[in-house]
């Protein structure tokens, strides 16, 4: 009987090893879209974030001494060329300018009694009357008298101009930015009042690592973003590169300026982009094609269902598009949407070929 069991069970397993093993199910193809390398030119830039600065930002300053008896702008407030901003207490300057006024007639009515003077000694010494030396004395005494009456004159001047300064105005159309004096106090001369902006100039600082320096150069053009203007770019012109490196940043400072087209203020942040050259023909792939992976910034080629990896180095960038310096030769497949999960030789699924821009053919040269 036991031997009959172990004959059994002998047989079940005997019959268990002549099984095949399951086979395992492939993995799913990944579903992706492609597109193809283009070759098209390319201009190089050198891009940064910078700010824009108004170029006429100046601190409104008491010319006189006084006491602020109206202030009539406060801060964010737009005003014209030659608006009046405050008035300074005018009642010294107006004493001044009367006693310069007194001081010049009275010279001017001692210089005709000296005229009258240096007439009369000039006819008593055509008659031998007097000696030479009195009439120089009158004839310098005259001519000292004329020069004060030319020093009063200025003084007056002056007393006048004092007179106008107390009347604080805009020296441009603008903003105020800051009201900082008021009504009350008293200002002595070249204390701040206002802090005054105009945004129809601008200047954009534009800050490079030291690397960038020897490519850019005063006259290249250089494109502007910014949140204030969406969807809109804004060309100027590098005017000027600072001779230094910036102590703190250790950057080279590109500036720009530009009139503003409208809605762009001071203080805003922009995106350059600094144009210092151009390829005519540069292989050019959609930025999302461009993965990373251990083995560096890779693509992939699609071909017979499959994805390739192919190792490529990148060049500049340019409406979403990224240079491939080395790795493509331009037309082939790519993986687009999808390209991030996808690894080499992984079966895919093509869901729809995106639209590409044709590349841009050379113009025929000339005969």
């Amino acid at each position: 009987m036991r031997r009959g069991v172990l004959l059994l069970a002998t047989a079940f397993t005997l019959a268990a090893c002549g099984e095949k093993p399951a086979e395992k199910k492939g993995a799913p193809a990944t579903l992706i879209t492609t597109t193809q390398a283009k070759v098209a030119p390319l201009e190089i830039s050198e891009r940064t974030l910078g700010t824009l600065t108004a170029v006429k930002d100046p601190a409104i300053a008491a010319e006189v001494a006084g006491k602020v008896v109206k202030m009539l702008a406060r801060s964010g407030q737009s005003v014209k060329k030659g608006q009046l901003l405050a008035q300074i207490d005018a009642t010294d300057t107006e004493y001044q300018a009367a006693s310069d006024r007194g001081e010049i007639a009275r010279l001017e009515a001692l210089l005709v009694q000296q005229d009258r003077m240096v007439a009369r000694q000039t006819e008593l010494l055509q008659k031998n009357f007097i000696s030479k030396n009195a009439l120089d004395d009158v004839t310098a005494q005259r001519d000292a008298m004329k020069n004060q009456l030319a020093s009063a004159r200025a003084k007056a001047g002056l007393s006048r101009n004092n007179v106008g300064k107390t009347r604080v105005v805009a020296p441009f159309d603008g903003i105020i930015e800051v009201q900082i004096a008021s009504t009350g106090d008293y200002i002595k001369l070249g204390d701040p009042l206002f802090r005054f902006v105009a945004n129809d100039r601008l200047r954009a600082d534009l800050p490079f690592p030291e690397s960038a320096a020897p490519r850019l150069k005063a006259g290249m053009p250089v494109r502007l973003t910014t949140p204030l203007a969406p969807g809109e770019t804004i060309e100027a012109v590098i005017e000027d590169i600072r001779p230094t490196v910036g102590e703190g940043n250790r950057a080279v400072l590109a500036i720009a300026r530009l009139d503003n087209p409208g809605p762009l203020k001071g203080g805003a942040s922009v995106d350059a982009a600094v144009i210092t050259g151009r390829k005519d023909k540069a292989v050019l792939v959609p930025e999302q094609s461009v993965v990373l992976r251990p083995a560096g910034k890779v693509v992939y080629l699609i071909a017979d269902g499959k994805a390739k990896q192919q190792v490529v180095e990148v060049g500049g960038k340019q409406g979403g598009q990224i240079e491939i310096t080395q790795g493509l030769q331009g037309g082939e497949t790519l993986a687009l949407d999808g390209a991030g999960f996808l690894s080499d030789g992984a079966a895919v699924n093509i869901k729809e070929t995106a639209k590409t821009t044709p590349a841009a053919k050379p113009e025929a040269k000339p005969q």
